[in-house]
């Protein structure tokens, strides 16, 4: 029978010990060979280096994959690695805690890690020295495409979407996340029968826009690829069949593969107004970023050049928590420079701060507005009510206080 690709590894750092002890081969060799042994694990070979002038190496060779130890008599520290595969796994998280009880330190710092195919890991960045670990289940689609590393896995919300480690969706929470940000966009606009869509690679919002009323759809992706896996894996946003569709134009939806920076310059040569301008892409990067100049003045003022008049542009602005704020910041300052109406809305369930500038008239009060059309959209939201607009609609404190960007 074959074994499952699967195993424990152990990390360990024992401080405070005895500096004799760590310069000492032959007692932490027998400290080893008995650890391993009482953890169940089979020892097939150890061998050791003694350190001129201190210091121990000791590595044993397992059945079931490795084990080592490495000293620094001139600071008390130890370095401990046990790795251990197959149905033996918890054995190398025993044999550790065997080791130190043989060792006696003074400290203890140790990390599992589980490897294998049913220990995927994505380590999304949430802020400086902050991550967010994501447990994949089952890893559907792992695969670089000519713009970005893609990952739909399976993951406690569901099927979820990865773009070079950031999460762009879950099946749990897009519905949250689409409608935070277009509901308010489609309240908002003085009418809705042409959509511009750049990115949103889901097809979510091109359908959602769709049901809400408008006409026509146009959806600008540049990740072809991406865009098919989607539809193929995705059990929400285009099926296959649908983004057929779009691509051949049979529809209200009409899809084109095309960098959204030339897709704006055809569409001003023609003469084409949208009533929304919806920018939905992988989050603006504090660092310099390649994508970074579709969320910057030029691009937003080629948008804006597009909107009929009260029409509105709608753009995914950044995360509202302090640790996370700076290209919101950033977003608002852009858009309060372009529109003399900019609404913001940030989902009492979701962590994303939406931005909407209306092209034309300042509106009086914009919030108003909107709560007296939701109940009118064609489109029912799931997520958002009256009160929730009102809420979502106060902007964070960091922007109201007018912080420098």
């Amino acid at each position: 029978m074959t074994a499952e690709f699967t195993g424990w590894h152990v990390l360990a750092e024992f401080g405070g010990v005895d500096a004799a002890l760590c310069d000492d081969l032959e007692r932490l060799e027998a400290a080893l060979r008995k650890s391993l042994v009482a953890a169940g694990v089979t020892i097939c070979e150890v061998v050791h280096k003694k350190f001129d002038p201190q210091g121990v190496t000791v590595l044993a060779l397992l059945s079931e994959s490795h084990a080592s130890i490495h000293t620094y008599p001139e600071s008390g520290d130890i370095f401990v690695d046990v790795f251990t595969c197959g149905s033996i796994g918890a054995g190398a998280t025993k044999a550790v805690e065997l080791l130190q009880q043989e060792l006696s330190p003074g400290s203890v710092h140790m990390e599992v890690v589980q490897r294998g195919h049913t220990a995927r890991r994505i380590h999304e960045p949430v802020g400086a020295g902050l991550t967010r670990v994501w447990e994949l289940s089952d890893v559907i689609v792992d695969t670089n495409t000519p713009y970005q590393h893609m990952v739909i896995a399976t993951t406690e919300q569901g099927v979820s979407l990865f773009s070079d480690d950031d999460r762009q969706s879950t099946e749990l929470s897009q519905l949250t996340y689409h409608e935070a940000m277009l509901v308010p966009a489609y309240a908002l606009a003085a009418k809705l029968d042409n959509v511009l869509i750049i990115g949103s690679g889901e097809g979510v919002a091109s359908q959602m826009s769709m049901a809400a009323g408008a006409s026509r759809v146009d959806h600008v992706d540049i990740d072809q690829l991406e865009v098919e896996l989607c539809a193929k894996h995705l059990p929400y946003g285009y099926t296959e069949a649908d983004l057929a569709a779009a691509v051949a134009g049979d529809g209200a939806i009409r899809m084109h593969y095309a960098d959204g920076w030339d897709f704006l310059a055809q569409a001003e040569s023609e003469g084409v107004r949208y009533d929304v301008v919806v920018i939905d892409l992988p989050d603006e990067r504090v660092e310099d970023a390649q994508h970074n100049r579709l969320y910057e003045d030029e691009f937003l003022t080629r948008c804006r050049a597009l909107l009929s008049e009260g029409g509105v542009l709608a753009a995914q602005a950044g995360c509202q928590t302090m640790w996370r704020n700076e290209t919101l910041k950033r977003s608002w300052h852009r858009f309060a420079t372009l529109f003399d109406t900019v609404v913001p809305y940030a989902s009492d369930e979701h962590e994303w701060t939406f931005l909407f500038g209306v092209a034309g008239n300042p509106v009086a009060d914009p919030v108003a507005v909107m709560t007296a059309k939701l109940s009118q959209l064609p489109y029912r939201a799931e997520t958002i009510d009256e009160r929730a607009l009102i809420r979502g609609a106060i902007e964070p404190h960091a922007l109201r206080a007018a912080v420098s960007v």
